[in-house]
């Protein structure tokens, strides 16, 4: 018996010495730690980890994964890209099947509300100390990304879509106006100015002020705090004093006076319109520059970017960065996320090809930001512009069906411009928001 006893604990001292040793395998749940380290340092013996990252649009993650992927040897970053629908009807499938999700994923802002009423298929970021980051970004950008409670962080800031004034240069010189974008910022100080002069293009020209009626609606809608819905679910648009119906009618006003143009957002007929000067005026988000310069090239140089009147500004687009709760390395992919989010990293997707303008202030004094110069707007530069214009953005509250009902809305627009009657269209748009809310 006392050799039995002697044998058992000279095996105790030896499993404890081996378990002391750190030499075993970390497993999946410490997010590829071994030894304290994540496995996002430098190898130190972490736990080798692929993860998936799905990403929408044009951005630059695929050259940043491939940047983190060489200072972290032990991680295998797998993009995938896909068109906007696609990328968020696939993550919500999986999602909702618990079955196929990536360990990291792109979240479009005005789809986000609707994938926050299921915060169990979501890692808290909270929770993984992402408390600590909030001061480097924009309150009103980081608010959007909480639960309403202010208790889950769904994901982390990546770029925004602070508004301006695209115009062409060469359909203002034909309509003798000025295009200096000091002397247009004067020119277009007020919601009248801006009529009055697309009057003028169009009288001139022959050429529309504005694209298409998304983007006439678009130009109210997006400075709106409180648009569809508010935070307890309420539809909010048959209220007149909501602020949806004034920039539903200023739509209908500016096709009305003719200076309305009929181009489809991202077909090849608005791409030409844009390379050839086919319209005045594009409201766009800051990121459009991207889309531009990558899908209407012969146009280099006819643009420039002037300020818009007050009314007219708001934020147009811009993503998070999330962590479905299916992974398995949630440690190691929020290391991932948390570098890809930076203000250094900010700044290279701001100077790449693909224009996301930063969410982090810290980049707006850098100097690279702040001396850059773009090629295609003439060697403007629009940096400060745009970062002036997010400091105005209020939080907004979308909604989970704001697809939804922004595509009724849309259709009935279409349809006015096609010459149907506004009420009329308004109140079949009304009828079927609440036909779909009921089901």
């Amino acid at each position: 018996m006392k050799r039995w006893l002697l044998g058992l604990v000279m095996m105790l001292v030896v499993m404890v010495a081996a378990a002391c040793s750190g030499g075993g395998e970390p497993s999946a749940s410490d997010g590829g730690n071994s030894g304290g380290d994540s496995a996002g340092g430098e190898s130190g013996g972490a736990e080798e980890v692929a993860l998936d990252f799905w990403v929408f649009g044009a951005t630059n993650y695929e050259e940043l994964a491939a940047q983190y992927m060489e200072e972290n040897p032990n991680v295998t970053i797998n993009v995938r890209v896909a068109e906007t629908d696609d990328h968020h009807n696939g993550l919500f499938t999986s999602l909702s099947a618990q079955s196929g999700a990536p360990d990291l994923a792109m979240m479009e802002i005005d789809r986000f509300d609707k994938f926050k009423q299921a915060p169990d298929r979501f890692v808290n970021l909270y929770d993984l100390g992402a408390a600590d980051l909030q001061d480097t970004y924009l309150d009103w950008k980081w608010e959007i990304g909480e639960s309403l409670d202010g208790e889950i962080l769904f994901g982390l800031p990546t770029d925004i879509g602070p508004k301006a004034m695209y115009y062409n240069i060469e359909v203002f010189e034909e309509a003798g106006l000025p295009t200096e974008p000091a002397e247009v910022e004067e020119l277009i100080s007020s919601v009248d100015d801006f009529i009055e002069v697309g009057q003028t293009i169009t009288e001139k020209t022959g050429k529309p002020m504005v694209d298409s009626m998304e983007m006439a609606y678009r130009a109210k809608m997006d400075g709106l705090e409180q648009n569809y819905f508010d935070e307890e679910g309420n539809l909010l648009i048959e209220d007149p004093d909501n602020g949806v119906k004034d920039a539903y009618d200023f739509a209908v006003e500016l096709n009305d006076l003719g200076i309305v143009g009929e181009y489809t957002m991202w077909s090849a007929e608005w791409a030409n319109a844009v390379n050839e000067s086919g319209f005045a005026v594009e409201l766009g988000a800051s990121w459009l520059k991207g889309w531009m310069s990558d899908n209407a090239p012969d146009s280099s140089g006819k643009w420039r970017v002037a300020k818009l009147p007050q009314e007219l500004a708001g934020n147009w687009g811009g993503s998070y960065i999330t962590i479905p709760a299916e992974t398995e390395h949630a440690e190691a992919t929020y290391e991932f996320a948390k570098w890809l989010v930076a203000p250094e990293q900010q700044l290279t997707s701001f100077l790449s090809p693909a224009g996301l303008f930063p969410s982090a202030p810290e980049v707006y004094e850098m100097e690279e930001f702040k001396n850059t110069e773009d090629e295609y707007f003439g060697g403007q530069s629009t940096a400060q512009m745009f970062a002036d214009a997010a400091q105005d953005i209020p939080v907004v509250y979308k909604g989970p069906d704001f697809m939804s009902v922004n595509d009724e809305i849309m259709t009935a627009l279409t349809n006015v411009q096609q010459g149907a009657d506004p009420e009329e269209e308004w109140n079949a748009a009304i009828e079927r928001i609440n036909t779909k809310l009921s089901r």
